[in-house]
């Protein structure tokens, strides 16, 4: 069996939390260096997770003969540059979401994947949860009956942190670092699995706003898309609402029925058909990155086939650019 041997390119919270120890668990996997550019970041993290070596400069690390898998875990202005430098070393990527910061650094990431043979993976782990695996059984099985409209509705209060104090702001809300507000950061977690569940979508038109004025991005969207398949849908999204408003749901609308689900918060699944009304609970594994990472792991090991690529994920931002109108 092939071991997989990883570089973390960045070590923030999504290391700590959701990702990085699900590397340390899947059986022939581990990590052996970490790279950050802050010097006491990478020498904190390493030894707190008991990882032999760190970097402040990303080539050592994609360099180092240890390593022969990278994960790009940085804001996604620089997935584009590190991925491909990875995948120039003949190292796999698995990359966080959404792949780049713009449809255009998606359609290089996929040129050099294609050019070296390297295979490039996106962390759109919600495809791969329990939680949402019960909801594409329940489509895909007929539950609701055929498809016919599909909705997203997404609003919360602004952060503490929106508020820029020290006149500092989160890098999510800077479009040049994130690639377009919280909208850059939360919905690609959305329309992934609406492609996933319902093909891609090939047409999109958004309309957005800066209604708080609390930062330069768009804080408040509203969209609509058709699928391949013809099947229309609709979203909007609120970054400043009231706490009254919040809200975190998905509908397939079906002909003989609905289900509903949240995508942030894991609220019971809803699901309403002729049969009555059911609430549905699925627990997640506590790292929710977990089975997705498995799944990248037994690919490259040569027992399991990830469907989640750089190629499965450029559709998203595809969507993404067009809400905002980049083109």
């Amino acid at each position: 069996m092939k071991y997989i041997k990883w570089g973390f390119i960045g070590c923030g919270e999504v290391t700590e939390i959701k990702s990085g120890p699900a590397f340390q668990e899947v059986e022939g996997s581990s990590v052996v260096a970490v790279m950050c550019r802050t010097e006491s970041r990478a020498r904190k993290y390493a030894e707190s997770h008991h990882i032999r070596k760190w970097y402040t400069d990303a080539q050592q690390l994609i360099d180092d003969p240890d390593v022969n898998a990278i994960y790009v875990a940085t804001p996604p202005s620089s997935h584009a540059i590190y991925s491909i430098m990875a995948m120039k070393a003949g190292k796999p990527v698995y990359v966080e979401k959404p792949l780049a910061s713009s449809y255009d650094d998606c359609a290089r990431i996929n040129r050099v994947s294609e050019q070296t043979g390297v295979p490039c993976f996106v962390a759109y782990y919600r495809r791969y949860l329990p939680y949402f695996q019960r909801v594409k059984d329940i489509v895909k099985n007929g539950v609701i009956g055929r498809i016919i409209n599909v909705q997203v509705r997404f609003a919360c209060p602004p952060r503490d942190t929106d508020f820029g104090n020290n006149g500092q702001l989160p890098w999510r809300l800077k479009p040049e670092i994130s690639g377009g507000g919280y909208f850059y950061d939360l919905a690609p977690h959305q329309l992934d699995l609406l492609q996933d569940l319902f093909g891609v979508i090939v047409e999109a038109k958004g309309f957005c706003a800066n209604r708080g004025g609390l930062y330069s991005a768009e804080d408040t969207l509203s969209a609509c898309f058709k699928f391949e398949s013809g099947l229309p849908g609709s979203g909007s999204w609120c970054f400043v609402g009231h706490e009254a408003a919040r809200e975190d749901c998905i509908e397939d609308i079906g002909d003989k029925g609905i289900v509903s689900f949240s995508v942030f918060d894991y609220a019971p699944i809803q699901l309403v058909n002729s049969e009555g009304a059911t609430q549905i609970e699925v627990p997640n594994p506590p790292y929710v990155q977990l089975p997705i990472i498995k799944s990248v792991i037994q690919h490259l090991q040569g027992f399991d086939v990830c469907t989640c690529t750089s190629v499965s994920a450029t559709p998203v931002n595809w969507v993404l650019d067009r809400i905002l109108g980049k083109f």
